[in-house]
């Protein structure tokens, strides 16, 4: 297996990065790399080693643990990051909750928990964070909608309730006699080294079925699909997420149901460009409406508004349309920016060639022309 590459190297940055500089780098290059996009071999690889680097350096607590000991802190026991899930504590925690270090868990070292001991001895382990990317369009961030989406994950088993069980007795596990650990010891050239690791037949809760449900294996979850509905709220920025508490894998043997988060990602819109929460459009104008000054008709996020040109505008001035932009998701609306670029036709006809030609005849700029004023400044 390749060496993990370092997380900033994955994400261009030096390792004292800001939080900015990290949401920013993950933006461009996960638009550049996301699969539905980019069709390249590698691309799916790419987005995963992204979206792993990210996890892990835009929590403060992941990335404080990462920056002191490495992979070390975030990957161990787990096979490695799995790019659908947004936690894997629960594995880290599976593999190294009996190992001690010291007197201290080698989980409580890293992580500082007290390793939810007590959720093991019963078996109910919370099910494992999932993640699932979702595309919207700024229509959708300036409306806020509701989308479905499918999801495949692990849930109860409906045969055994959970348990297990075919028929939802339960016995004494023969391996730990019930204590949900076992203890092995094994000589070191620093003496006897004893450890304490979860029981590999029971899972830690100290007991197993009597007769295993045929459905799931005994395991009390199943892998389905399906859809949930994700309402998008208005003013959504691209690489928010979404909560939806409960949604995310159930527990084996009965255990509560992880979290799913949505991530958000924008699509590029063929006419506004987003900064923040305002949006920017150009707008082309003819040098004569520039000149003579006119109304023109401009599209808005929601449909179109007039927008007065004055006599006399210059190319790549900027007009504001207020609270045309977009919501914010703490109230009130950005605003609409219009920036107009002047027209030069490439080719002109007789008639326009004539009148051009005659207005040519009786410009006057004042003061001269401008190799006149050149002269005048020369002495």
């Amino acid at each position: 297996m390749a060496e993990k590459r370092d997380y900033y190297d994955v994400l261009g940055l030096r390792k004292g990065a800001s939080d900015d500089e990290i949401k920013r780098a993950y933006r461009e290059l996960a638009k550049k790399y996301h699969p539905d996009v980019n069709k390249a071999p590698d691309a799916e690889e790419k987005f995963k080693e992204l979206s792993e680097a990210y996890e892990v350096l835009v929590d403060p607590q992941k990335r404080a643990n990462y920056d002191q000991f490495g992979h070390a802190a975030v990957n161990f026991g787990s096979g490695g990051f799995n790019w659908q899930d947004f936690s894997h504590f629960e594995d880290i925690e599976d593999l190294f909750s009996g190992s001690n270090f010291f007197g201290r868990n080698i989980f409580d070292i890293f992580f500082g928990g007290q390793g939810g001991f007590q959720e093991r001895r019963s078996g109910a382990t919370r099910g494992t964070d999932m993640r699932y990317d979702i595309d919207i369009s700024l229509e959708d961030v300036a409306k806020g909608r509701g989308r479905k989406i499918n999801v495949s994950r692990y849930e109860r088993c409906g045969e055994c309730s959970g348990t297990g069980s075919n028929t939802g007795s339960l016995k004494t596990c023969p391996e730990c006699s019930g204590r949900g650990q076992v203890m092995r010891q094994q000589r070191t050239p620093f003496g006897l080294f004893q450890t304490v690791t979860t029981c590999g037949r029971c899972a830690g809760r100290g007991r197993v079925a009597e007769s295993p449900c045929q459905f799931c294996t005994g395991t009390g979850i199943q892998k389905k699909t399906r859809d949930i509905e994700v309402r998008i709220p208005a003013g959504i920025a691209e690489g928010n997420h979404l909560r939806l508490k409960g949604e995310g894998n159930s527990g084996a043997y009965g255990g509560p149901s992880g979290d799913l988060y949505v991530v958000v990602h924008e699509k590029e819109h063929p006419v506004f460009t987003r900064e923040e929460d305002n949006l920017l459009a150009e707008i082309p104008i003819t040098y004569t409406q520039a000149a003579l000054g006119t109304e023109i008709e401009v599209p808005t996020i929601d449909g179109k508004a007039k927008l007065k040109i004055p006599a006399g505008t210059q190319p790549n001035t900027v007009f504001r349309l207020r609270n045309q932009g977009l919501p914010r998701l703490q109230g009130g609306r950005g605003d609409l920016h219009i920036r107009v670029q002047v027209e030069i036709p490439k080719k002109l006809n007789k008639k326009q060639r004539e009148l051009i030609e005659q207005l040519s005849k009786i410009e006057d700029q004042p003061g001269g022309t401008i190799w006149d004023r050149i002269k005048d400044a020369a002495g």
